[in-house]
């Protein structure tokens, strides 16, 4: 037998079988002390007579004992060497350890194994769905050129409106041709997409129409309001076109309604302390020289001219700690003949030196946040 075959029976702690070998020959029975030849055949003759005398006709013949074989064992015991043993050991331990394996994972898995799942498909940045810029453009121009017309010029506003439209379509949008009004100011609004490359755009326009004249009276001035136009648009070819015409719609009158602004504790102590120096920087700043009352390095443009502080109605610095400080200041101006009030955002910085110390502007916003 082989190595390999002897290591494996070893393992499953099966017995080594043996080659064949002849049986053994059974050892002779020892021998009986022979009679003397006489002596013999008178035993032998006194046997048979006692035989017929019994009743038996046949006479009986000693036969041999029978011999006793002694049992073969297949194989033969050897003791096992160290080496061996532990060989044998490791191989068992192995062979549970696969066992115990296959119980966990299946041994189903072996031979079917799972497929892994599927990649998930990689992600691309898709960019805006509509091009919201150039419909807004688009709308702007066509909303100025709408809104705009000169019954002594009714051409330039068919040429005007042409650009923004397809082929084919009536240039005039419904016009006239009689009347007069202009445009101010345009202002583009929301973009509502519709599908289908569809879309309608929100503009405000400021227009201007001349007051209405009777007989023998002047001229009065000029009417100005805001209206709001809502222009049907479509994207094709690279571009965005008026797809038909549009329709003049309201403007609010008033926003909707909000939560009240959180309000925030006031610092009383650095509130007084750093009123005078609030004061002088809204002086020099409607000035134009705020760089003489500012933090180092701090730059804050100046007001346009014509605007004259009156007061500093009220400063509060919010509660905090630290070297930069932020405050609310309500200021009222004089500005065009007219008084005007406003609220700033004003941020603070403490400024240290050899001989002093003070607290200066670093950053002015308008608006309460």
């Amino acid at each position: 037998m082989s190595a390999f075959k002897s290591v494996v029976w070893k393992i499953l702690n099966l017995p080594e079988p043996r080659k064949d070998t002849p049986p053994p020959q059974p050892e002779p029975s020892p021998q009986r002390t022979a009679s003397p030849v006489g002596a013999q055949q008178w035993v032998a003759a006194g046997k048979r007579v006692q035989a017929e005398r019994n009743g038996h006709s046949k006479p009986q013949v000693a036969t041999e004992p029978k011999q006793t074989r002694t049992p073969v064992t297949p194989w033969a015991i050897h003791e096992e060497k160290s080496g061996t043993r532990a060989l044998v050991t490791a191989g068992r331990i192995a062979l549970w350890a696969v066992v115990a394996l296959a119980a966990i994972t299946g041994v189903r898995s072996w031979f079917w194994p799972n497929e892994p799942a599927p990649a998930p498909p990689p992600k691309v940045q898709q960019g805006p769905t509509y091009p919201v810029q150039d419909a807004q453009a688009v709308a702007t121009r066509f909303a100025y050129s709408y809104l705009t017309w000169d019954e002594a010029k009714p051409e330039e506003r068919t040429k005007a409106l042409a650009r923004d439209m397809p082929k084919g379509m009536d240039t005039s949008a419904g016009w006239n041709a009689k009347g007069q009004q202009s445009v101010l100011i345009v202002q583009p609004g929301r973009v509502d997409e519709l599908g289908d490359k569809r879309a309608r755009v929100h503009v405000d326009a400021l227009v201007s129409t001349p007051g209405e004249t009777g007989k023998g009276k002047k001229t009065p001035p000029a009417e100005q309001k805001w209206v709001g136009l809502e222009v049907p648009v479509l994207y094709t070819s690279g571009r965005i076109v008026v797809t038909g015409q549009p329709g003049i719609v309201g403007v609010p009158t008033s926003g909707p309604s909000v939560t009240d602004q959180n309000t925030v504790d006031s610092d009383v102590e650095l509130s007084a302390h750093t009123q005078s120096t609030v004061e002088t920087f809204f002086t020099e700043y409607a000035k134009g020289e705020s760089d003489t009352v500012t933090a180092p390095g701090a730059t804050v443009p100046p007001l346009p001219a014509g605007m004259t502080l009156l007061d500093v109605q009220s400063w509060n610095v919010d509660k905090g700690k630290g070297d930069d400080r932020t405050g609310t200041a309500v200021v009222r101006w004089q500005i065009g003949g007219a008084e005007l009030e406003q609220t700033y955002r004003v941020e603070l910085t403490r400024v240290a030196s050899a001989a002093a110390e003070r607290w200066q502007v670093a950053e002015v916003h308008g608006g309460a946040s």
